[in-house]
């Protein structure tokens, strides 16, 4: 049987529908009625239109791919734990039989870029996806899980009745924080400020949450010089201590970081300024970064296992997507302290 050279448009001229509704038909939409349905599935059938990226839906098999979906302004060929992400998704797809397709969103506003996710999505070229680095609760992540398509978000809030489709991880952020935060102040230190991460998502707002509990769970006052803006990248905590530095505010003896690429770039500010870590000033960070344990000084932090959490994400959102009984739709690891040499007992 030869592949017709008949386009989409001809096909609703034949049919006497609009494109839109041959589009919504390949497929598999379901607000399209089914004598509409038969009349345009007859005309395909006659000419022998299989569009390349909707062919298996229309054999009703699933593509055996799922979409690994980035959002990041940096080169994320440079940064070691995004390509540990990557890879790990990739390996635990592989064990499972599936390909995965990868995407970089660098701008989540920019509709062009948004459209043409969701079109891998409606175009049946993936069975399902995981987004890493969205904001909490994406408009568009939210739509795909309304249209019914199996999802996996890293760092979102569970909502009080999830969706079958929908699927979540989170570290224990809270846990995290009042541990490094205890830890300080069993030093001794009793001035301790903070650099957020990026307050649109989850982990932002919970890391900042936990720190302002720990604090007051160890009496310690915060101040709110110290309170510091950032995302999650390293040029944040390098500009979040080069513009506390600025200030001429008296400066804290302990600061905890979001992530620990925060934490490298606090600690490269503080160098360049003549100041020594930890002697001058102590640092921890969070995550347990591959360099973290070669980094100068080797970087005291909270241990999070994300090659684990990838891995029960990609495993969960396959058997989602092949409909096995599960009742899990939440991933919530814990985490623990690492000490290295990166703060000191005052």
């Amino acid at each position: 049987m030869k592949k017709s050279e008949i386009n989409s448009t001809e096909i609703a001229r034949l049919a006497g529908v609009s494109r839109s509704t041959v589009s919504r038909v390949i497929n598999n939409y379901t607000n399209v009625p089914a004598e509409t349905r038969e009349k345009v599935m007859k005309v395909i059938e006659a000419h022998n239109y299989f569009p390349n990226v909707s062919a298996q839906v229309l054999a009703g098999k699933r593509a055996r791919t799922i979409g690994l979906f980035l959002f990041g302004q940096g080169r994320v060929s440079a940064d070691v734990l995004t390509n540990m992400l990557i890879v790990s998704v990739i390996e635990h797809a592989s064990e499972h039989g599936y390909y995965v397709l990868t995407h970089i969103i660098r701008d989540a506003k920019d509709t062009e870029v948004v459209k043409s996710v969701m079109e891998i999505f409606y175009q049946r070229r993936i069975d399902g996806g995981i987004f890493i680095g969205a904001a909490n609760r994406e408009p568009f992540i939210e739509e795909l899980i309304a249209e019914g398509f199996v999802v996996g978000v890293v760092d979102q809030e569970l909502p009080e009745q999830p969706e079958p489709n929908r699927i979540v991880s989170n570290f224990n952020n809270d846990s995290g924080m009042k541990q490094a935060v205890a830890y300080l102040a069993g030093l001794g230190h009793t001035g301790i400020g903070v650099i957020n991460g990026d307050m649109n998502r989850l982990s932002g707002k919970t890391k900042y949450e936990g720190f302002m509990t720990a604090m007051r769970m160890c009496g310690l006052q915060v101040n709110p010089d110290w309170v510091l803006d950032g995302d999650f990248h390293e040029t944040s905590g390098y500009n979040a201590v080069q513009t506390l530095l600025r200030s001429g505010v008296n400066l804290p003896t302990a600061i905890v970081a979001a992530n620990d690429s925060v934490a490298f770039g606090a600690i490269r500010a503080l160098k360049e300024q003549g100041l020594r870590v930890p002697d001058d000033i102590s640092v921890i960070g969070f995550d347990d970064h591959a360099m973290s344990e070669k980094h100068h000084p080797a970087l005291t932090t909270i241990r999070v296992d994300l090659g684990d959490m990838l891995k029960r994400m990609t495993s969960l959102l396959i058997a989602t997507i092949e409909q096995k009984t599960l009742t899990v739709k939440e991933i919530t690891l814990d985490c623990s302290l690492v000490v290295r040499d990166s703060c000191r007992r005052i």
